[in-house]
Parts: C-alpha cells; sequence; structure tokens
C-alpha cells in the first residue's frame, strides 16, 4: 500500500516524504526478498519551482524527473550548476524537433516511442557527442490515447533502435492503464525488458510504487507523494 495525501508525514516538506517514501519502498523490498535501495526514486518536478526543490537538492536527492523539455530549460541550468551530480530524467512525451534541445539537457531520456524520433536522437547524439540514456516507452495497457510501442512490438523496436540507429537502450518505461490492477502490468515489463537483455525498468508513480518495487522496477517516479499537489497552470 502506499502513501496517500492524508498520512504523508507533512504535506508541505518534500525532504520529510523523500524520506517516508524510501522506507516504504525498503520494506516492500524487503518483503519482496529484494535487496533494500535497490530502487531510485525519481522526484518527479514538472509544474513545480525552483523554491520547492530546493529542499529535496539541499538534502542531497539528486534525481529528478520532468515532463517538458521548455519547463525543464527555464528551470534546472542553474540548479544544475549549483548541484552538478544531479541526473535529470524526461519522463514526457518528445517532440522530434526538440530532440536537439532534450539531447543537450537530459541526462536521461525515457519516453523513446518511434522510429523518427529514434532518428531525431541519434542525429544529436552524433552531432553533440553526448550520449543520454535511453528507455523505450511502452504503451503496455495497448490505450490508444497513450503514445508507446505495443508490447508485442517491443523487441523489434529495440533491435532496430541498436542496429538501424545505432542507439544504446538502457531500458523500459511504461504506464499501466489507470483503471487497472497495475501489478500484471509490471509483470509483462519485466518480462519484455529480460527478453531484450535490459536491465532497467521505470515504472510506477505516486499511487502504486511499492508494487512496481517488488515487481522489478529499477526506478520510480512519485510527483506529488513528495511534492504535494501541482500549482494551477
Amino acid at each position: 500500500m502506499t502513501i496517500d495525501d492524508h498520512s504523508l508525514p507533512n504535506k508541505t516538506d518534500p525532504v520529510a516524504n523523500l524520506a517516508a517514501i524510501r522506507e516504504e519502498i525498503n520494506l516492500a523490498l524487503v518483503e519482496a526478498g529484494k535487496p533494500a535501495d535497490s530502487v531510485a526514486i525519481v522526484a518527479v518536478s514538472k509544474q513545480h519551482d525552483v523554491e520547492r526543490i530546493l529542499p529535496a537538492l539541499e538534502a542531497g536527492h539528486r534525481i529528478f524527473g520532468e515532463n517538458r523539455v521548455q519547463e525543464a530549460q527555464a528551470k534546472w541550468p542553474d540548479l544544475i550548476s549549483r548541484f552538478s551530480d544531479t541526473e535529470l530524467r524526461l519522463i514526457g512525451p518528445l517532440q522530434t524537433n526538440k530532440a536537439k534541445e532534450a539531447v543537450a539537457l537530459f541526462d536521461v531520456i525515457e519516453s523513446l516511442d518511434r522510429p523518427k524520433l529514434a532518428a531525431a536522437l541519434a542525429k544529436e547524439i552524433k552531432k553533440q557527442e553526448k550520449t543520454p540514456a535511453l528507455f523505450v516507452q511502452v504503451n503496455i495497457g495497448e490505450e490508444d490515447q497513450k503514445s508507446g510501442i505495443a508490447p508485442s512490438a517491443v523487441q523489434a523496436f529495440v533491435d532496430d533502435c541498436r542496429d538501424e540507429y545505432g542507439l544504446s537502450i538502457e531500458g523500459l518505461m511504461c504506464i499501466p492503464p489507470a483503471d487497472a490492477d497495475p501489478a500484471p502490468h509490471f509483470a509483462l515489463m519485466a518480462k519484455l525488458a529480460k527478453s531484450c537483455g535490459l536491465h532497467s525498468l521505470s515504472m510506477g508513480m505516486s499511487g502504486d510504487y511499492t508494487i512496481a518495487a517488488q515487481l522489478g522496477a529499477t526506478h520510480v517516479r512519485i510527483g506529488s507523494a513528495i511534492f504535494g499537489q501541482r500549482p494551477p497552470k
């Protein structure tokens, strides 16, 4: 069971929330016979300003996720100059015309979901001589409204990324259907990763991160349980 807004140690304290979430994940890992601290927390800071993010950075947290290139460009370069060991991950959809900016700014791009984007990233990686880690986004529930590679096509797409575009793929990412039990989807993701020879899995969010941790996630993406509700746009 994951932490909800009412059981957070302090809705206004991201540092306390991170500590509570870490403890909960470690308990879930031990229960599943997995080593503690084997799952990284990606603190999803989208729509939160620098003042909200700073306490987590100052407390030592270093892995953050953003959904949009433009928003990340506005707030992260200065923060990264101050906290140079920060790992910034793009977890939202990426337009091909933003590939240049994404490769320049992000350490990890989790939303590789189509051949055209693979080609654009390959071009920029070669040009910039910078190699962000790449995750293939899987449409694990095969939902029409979501981006991602269908589960049955993941192996072929990963092979094409490697062979045709010369990309090094580190892992897979997914967002399960909102109204479904996430466990079967997470279990399928673990099988897909194993079949592709991949060891990294980004899955699980504020409502299901302990389940994801127990079923093979290496990274969980948590926003509201750390930072509270996002401010209105």
